[in-house]
């Protein structure tokens, strides 16, 4: 397994607040690797720290084979990196947009690459539109074509689709796999549930500390979580009386349906008891990866200031 990611003890302070602590990280190369958390757990910091924007405070180890402490601008010249708010000129077209990149990376072959970028993000059509007339999906497209153009080996991605449609979503993981396929390696960032389950693992940071690290399955098996869920009309309304029995970590409406969650088995089926006749209709159920890490929001203090 050769690893593009290798780093160990990670630490960033900004004044008092202890924003990433001890944070130990691997990606294999050519995976995609989700990065999640709440807000304002650590994500960005560590994204920028592992391509070169930021300098941590400790730690040790490699990006993409090179010194993460000394090697700064040789990885920023093999890293993509897409920040969570639109950074081009939206006062310029699409292919002065990626004309300007490629002449800030020094590109060869400049308008060969421009055009192949054009290409494989279905943007031909549009470069002489604005990027500010442009729509959050199409916009996510030329941010993308922004960050591969000058052939990057790892792409950095911060919640790279908030704000723009399914459809779109879909496209933009589509191109995700296409690019890890042809051996690019991905950590991204991300708060839709569905998106990290399309990565090939996840690692879970909170309050700046890495806490869980595995495949989606994995996750599930390891949060020792327990799922029954209700189906029949309304109940859902059993929400919030179940919420406060013993034993019950979370309550959660699904439609007119129900999951009710806990780590107790007997104490979790004792308080469902009351409520298993009919209209309802109780079945045990795996776990979703949103309902792993809300429990373990849950269960991580959160830090002292």
């Amino acid at each position: 397994m050769t690893l593009a990611i290798d780093v160990h003890g990670l630490n960033k302070h900004f004044g008092d607040r202890h924003v990433v602590q001890d944070v130990d990280i691997q990606v294999e190369e050519g995976h995609i690797c989700g990065f999640l958390g709440p807000n304002g757990s650590g994500k960005t910091t560590t994204l920028r720290m592992l391509c070169g924007l930021l300098t941590p405070d400790s730690g040790h180890g490699t990006c993409l084979g090179l010194d993460i402490q000394r090697d700064t601008a040789a990885i920023k010249r093999q890293t993509g990196y897409m920040t969570q708010r639109f950074s081009l000129y939206e006062d310029l077209t699409i292919d002065e947009n990626l004309d300007f990149i490629a002449r800030m990376y020094g590109l060869d072959r400049r308008r060969e690459r421009l055009e192949q970028a054009l290409e494989r993000l279905g943007l031909t059509g549009r470069r002489r539109q604005l990027a500010g007339q442009l729509s959050g999906g199409w916009k996510q497209r030329l941010a993308l074509a922004a960050c591969i153009l000058h052939a990057p080996r790892l792409l950095l991605l911060d919640e790279p689709t908030a704000g723009v449609d399914p459809k779109a979503r879909r496209e933009f993981w589509d191109e995700i796999h296409r690019l890890a396929e042809e051996g690019m390696t991905v950590l991204v960032s991300t708060h839709y549930m569905d998106e990290a389950e399309r990565c090939h693992d996840v690692a879970y940071i909170v309050a700046g500390r890495l806490i869980v690290r595995g495949t989606a399955e994995q996750v599930v098996s390891k949060s020792g979580l327990i799922t029954f869920q209700a189906e029949g009309p309304r109940a859902d309304r059993l929400a919030a009386a179940l919420a406060k029995a013993p034993g019950v970590l979370m309550a959660t409406p699904f439609g007119e349906g129900l999951h009710v969650s806990g780590t107790d088995r007997a104490a979790l089926e004792a308080a469902i008891a009351p409520h298993r006749h009919p209209p309802y209709r109780w079945t045990e159920a795996r776990p979703t990866l949103e309902d792993v890490f809300i429990h373990l929001m849950d269960a991580t203090p959160e830090p002292v200031a």
